[in-house]
């Protein structure tokens, strides 16, 4: 699923090729990942343009010239495509929007979504999401203080779209191997100690900030010629990495399920709080 470096990097490099154009067409191939009537949808969008693009957690505002806002959520499995004029993929697409002759391809957007709202709608569908951890206001002692009181396992608090919006399963497990934390540690041991929530508070950043700078963990370019969107998957240190050796220590990455989901993580260098 794209997490926040894989969000910002399609909002930077969306910005400098389809904002203030105007959309020429639009086609709905699945009228259960918009959240109007696909004519009503159409003609809405016919003529407008996205003047600015702005992400919160994983998800993408498209802010058009009418005040109206499309709110994306690609959830799991979705991406987009920016295409060139009569450039095939072999992808099916639910979404396509044409901006003189290029198309963005909605692809993948199955559990995912692509509503127009206008803007209190979209403050509200967006209001129960926690801070985002790469603003400025997010500071050491503001990130110690979402962290008290929490009872659950470091990765589930990590994952929590209503504690810190915008990582998932990739970047909790790089962050916890890069603080050293095995994902299953509790999260009250964790905020007890000013070193330990340092130390995740450092991880959390840097992991983030490297993920973005290397356009994130998913392969697939955006558009032709793309050379960064994918970058940082090489660049993984434990997530997808069962069975190689610890690039820190050399031992041997093991991959679980807690609650439900993988956790990739070295039982030899990153220990329980």
């Amino acid at each position: 699923m794209p997490e926040l470096p894989e969000m910002e990097n399609y909002r930077v490099l969306l910005s400098g090729r389809i904002l203030d154009k105007p959309m020429t067409g639009i086609t709905v191939n699945r009228e259960k990942s918009i959240n109007l009537e696909a004519a009503d949808f159409r003609s809405q969008l016919l003529g407008s343009s996205i003047v600015y693009i702005e992400r919160r957690g994983k998800h993408l505002i498209f802010h058009l010239n009418t005040g109206k806002r499309l709110l994306l959520h690609l959830m799991l499995g979705g991406m987009m495509y920016l295409a060139a004029p009569d450039e095939s993929i072999g992808r099916s697409t639910q979404v396509e929007i044409e901006f003189d002759g290029q198309r963005l391809l909605f692809i993948g957007l199955r559990l995912g979504f692509l509503h127009l709202l206008n803007a209190k709608e979209t403050n509200e569908a967006l209001a129960d999401l926690g801070p985002e951890p790469l603003d400025p206001r997010m500071t050491l002692e503001s990130f110690s203080a979402l962290l008290k009181g929490r009872r659950s396992s470091l990765k589930s608090t990590l994952i929590n779209q209503h504690v810190i919006a915008g990582i998932g399963n990739c970047y909790a497990d790089e962050i916890a191997f890069a603080a050293g934390l095995a994902p299953a540690s509790k999260m009250q041991n964790i905020a007890a100690s000013a070193e330990q929530v340092g130390k995740l508070y450092e991880a959390a950043r840097s992991v983030l900030r490297e993920a973005y700078m290397y356009g994130g963990y998913m392969e697939m370019p955006l558009f032709a010629g793309d050379t960064k969107t994918g970058g940082f998957d090489e660049r993984c240190q434990v997530y997808d990495r069962e069975g190689e050796a610890c690039p820190r220590c050399g031992g041997t990455i093991r991959r679980l399920e807690q609650a439900g989901r993988k956790v990739f993580y070295c039982p030899d260098c990153q220990h329980e709080a």
